[in-house]
């Protein structure tokens, strides 16, 4: 079990943060071990074809024997919403000594796999260059499996922090954690984390909790360290739908909202063109064609252009997504 002392200032200076760091080196749990989480399972798919052996070779090798992680992989996050170029730079200035304990702490209880045993030299030439390695693997990751589904992923966990923020407006620090993981337990001002490896309590001692809510965290996730100030990385609420496919369009439920003529005006609107011709296209007057451009430019479904003495009109984005795939002209 791992404890967090926290006192009266700490509550007061508890706060939350978005680590895509975090994310990135948290999903390798998943990668590796696709029984940890069912729900994930179509994201693994989709990411298995685009890792380079050597890449996932390095990277499998990070998650240690009981699933622990090196801490140096996870910076405390800086501020509220850190780009992962900055805590990529972060990792990247790990010393020599932290990143050897770091490692070795997360095979405590396991044999160091070869692509790791740089950390048992003595030079801290070869463990530089082990990070190194380490942060250049993790970059081409990142691009690869987490970044093309980052808007996704940063909306659930902004979800999840505005609902346990109103747990802890409602009901303070009781209720925050009451429903947060069933290894959770928080009496008479400790936080108790169960089923740990580390048998430590750490003081937070004015420095405050930072919590981090995690997609791809199955439990919570404190650093492995006692050195380490306090964080805990969190399984967050709202996974289940996250890669689900998206509900098909139903062109019966577009035409109920919009009814029929600017439907099928929208449907038209896939490439730019002016009034008259729109008209022509419809089989009606270009006035009544005006008066529906006015109302879909006006709530965003149309942009439009001058070319010349033509206003030319086409579907923005978002008329894009409202049409969608099976639009026509």
């Amino acid at each position: 079990m791992i404890s967090f002392v926290l006192d009266v200032e700490d509550l007061a200076d508890t706060r939350f943060a978005i680590s895509p760091v975090h994310e990135t080196v948290l999903s390798l749990r998943v990668l590796r071990e696709p029984g940890l989480s069912a729900l994930h399972l179509p994201w693994r798919r989709s990411v298995l074809g685009r890792l380079d052996a050597l890449d996932a070779n390095l990277l499998m090798s990070l998650v240690g024997p009981d699933r622990a992680l090196p801490d140096f992989l996870t910076p405390r996050p800086t501020r509220f919403a850190a780009t992962f170029e900055e805590e990529l730079t972060t990792v990247r200035r790990t010393p020599a000594d932290v990143v050897r304990r770091d490692v070795l702490a997360a095979y405590a209880r396991g044999r160091l796999p070869d692509v790791l045993r740089a950390v048992t030299a003595d030079d801290d030439a070869p463990v530089l260059a082990l990070r190194d390695a380490i942060c250049d693997h993790l970059q081409r990751y990142w691009g690869a499996a987490i970044e093309p589904s980052w808007p996704q992923l940063r909306l659930v966990l902004e979800a999840d922090m505005t609902y346990r923020a109103r747990q802890l407006a409602v009901g303070g620090a009781r209720l925050l954690f009451a429903d947060m993981h069933p290894n959770l337990r928080w009496h008479e001002g400790v936080l108790h984390i169960d089923k740990m490896i580390g048998r430590h309590r750490v003081a937070a001692s004015g420095r405050g909790l930072l919590l981090v809510p995690s997609v791809f965290s199955h439990k919570p996730a404190p650093p492995v360290s006692a050195d380490e100030p306090p964080l805990l990385a969190y399984p967050c609420r709202g996974v289940a739908t996250l890669w689900a496919p998206p509900p098909s369009v139903d062109p019966t439920a577009l035409t109920s909202l919009l009814g029929a003529p600017r439907t099928r005006l929208l449907g038209l609107l896939d490439e730019p063109l002016p009034t008259v011709e729109i008209a022509r296209r419809l089989t009606v007057t270009p006035s009544a064609v005006s008066q529906h451009l006015r109302v879909l430019h006006a709530t965003g479904l149309i942009t439009r252009a001058r070319d010349g003495r033509h206003v030319l009109y086409r579907r923005s984005p978002l008329g894009d997504q409202l049409a969608g795939p099976s639009s026509t002209g």
